[in-house]
């Protein structure tokens, strides 16, 4: 046992004791946090998140991983360095938001599908916002103009890439997923031969997938709810102690050579916390400060998730006793890049308030409400599975030159 063991788990035992009395010495305080955070779960993540992990389950219950795995294994390994069926983690992350790739992760791993430093490296960089909340939640919702969702999106995707390509070099020596395809026939054959394989290995009939789909998502959406809510009582006993006025004053040391303002500083300590918290007060501090540094905040937050996504994430990934400290890393350098890009561009490239912008991509929201925007953003990411096919296809083809057969 180290020596540092017992003092470690004292001060952890001492610090839950703390926050219990002051829940208790302060009750409705504590009441009205949980219920904020409830109304964030329910309102916006719940119904957000339960269809994606149901159609994540059942996805991979009928094989598309092994799908995958055929046809984009020429171009998930030269990238990421990741096998194939880390494009069915990838697409389902950056669709439907941060937890969800952990758990694609760990059940594709759980499956021998991925090792463990695949599904670090994927959970690193995969690990985003999903494109409803950034469009419509952030850019419609808090920043009150959709326009934006266009630039915050290609920004926080775009970021993300670039970190993904830069993980392929961690733990390089680490395991390698040996897959195996069926062989003959062209590459699309084979990977539907795959999928059918792998549908009938698992051997459960629709009614029963369906049900265990919606009974697994039901119990991961439970762990997010509770983590939302405590983290949003925490966040409130900091800011009534005076602790996260203290956090803030650190913090002006650091960012006030920047130009940061000194009012804007409590937006990145809610950040640090509760995404959605964070960017909610970054966006009603708009007002009175830069729209590059609203814009630099916001795609920080966003790409760091906070502390409340990584207490999910590392509640998924403990089963198969994954490192947390990889996806740390990433979270950090994320938050570093996507802030100093979107503050480069926008003070650079826009020189108008926000709501002079005109949108980035074609399937950019145009409503505040988020069924008015579904249809487009899930045409967004039918688009980019549709590249992604489309680049594997032509990576394999690059990768096999033509050869004449020999004449006899």
């Amino acid at each position: 046992m180290p020596k540092r063991a017992p003092l470690r788990t004292g001060l952890f035992g001492g610090l839950v004791l703390v926050v219990a009395a002051c829940i208790i010495v302060a009750p409705k305080p504590a009441l009205e946090a949980s219920l904020r955070g409830l109304t964030i779960w329910w309102e916006i993540v719940f119904p957000a998140l339960l269809p994606f992990l149901i159609v994540s389950e059942v996805l991979v219950a009928f094989g598309l991983a092994h799908f995958c795995g055929v046809l984009l294994e020429p171009l998930m390994r030269p990238l990421f360095n990741v096998p194939g069926t880390g494009a069915l983690v990838l697409t389902m992350g950056f669709s439907s938001g941060y937890p969800v790739c952990a758990k694609m992760a760990v059940r594709l791993a759980g499956q021998g599908l991925l090792t463990r430093p695949e599904a670090e490296r994927l959970v690193a960089f995969a690990s985003t916002a999903d494109p409803l909340f950034i469009g419509g939640v952030v850019a419609a919702g808090f920043l009150h103009n959709p326009a934006a969702a266009g630039f915050l999106a290609a920004v926080h995707y775009g970021t993300a890439l670039l970190i993904g390509v830069a993980m392929r070099f961690y733990d390089r020596r680490g395991a390698r997923t040996v897959y195996r395809p069926p062989q003959g026939g062209w590459l699309l054959l084979r990977a539907l031969r795959a999928m059918h394989r792998a549908r009938e290995a698992d051997s459960r009939p629709l009614g029963q997938v369906l049900g265990d789909a919606v009974w697994s998502s039901l119990q991961t959406l439970l762990v997010i709810g509770g983590f939302i809510i405590l983290f949003s009582v925490l966040l409130d006993l900091l800011t009534r102690s005076g602790i996260a006025a203290l956090l803030s004053a650190a913090l002006a040391l650091i960012l006030s050579p920047f130009g940061v303002p000194s009012d804007f500083l409590p937006t990145l300590v809610a950040g640090t916390f509760e995404v959605t918290m964070g960017t909610r007060t970054a966006a009603d501090a708009a007002g009175g400060v830069s729209t590059p540094v609203v814009l630099a905040s916001v795609s920080a937050l966003l790409a760091w998730g906070g502390l409340s996504i990584h207490a999910q994430v590392a509640s998924i990934v403990s089963a198969l006793g994954m490192r947390l400290k990889p996806y740390l890393i990433a979270r950090v350098v994320h938050a570093v890049l996507a802030g100093g890009v979107a503050w480069w561009t926008s003070a650079r490239w826009q020189s108008h308030a926000l709501p002079a912008w005109v949108p980035l991509l074609p399937w950019t929201p145009q409503t505040g409400h988020l069924p008015g925007g579904w249809l487009q953003w899930a045409a967004a990411t039918l688009l980019f599975a549709l590249a992604l096919v489309l680049l594997g296809l032509a990576t394999f083809v690059a990768s096999r030159p033509f050869r004449r057969p020999p004449r006899r």
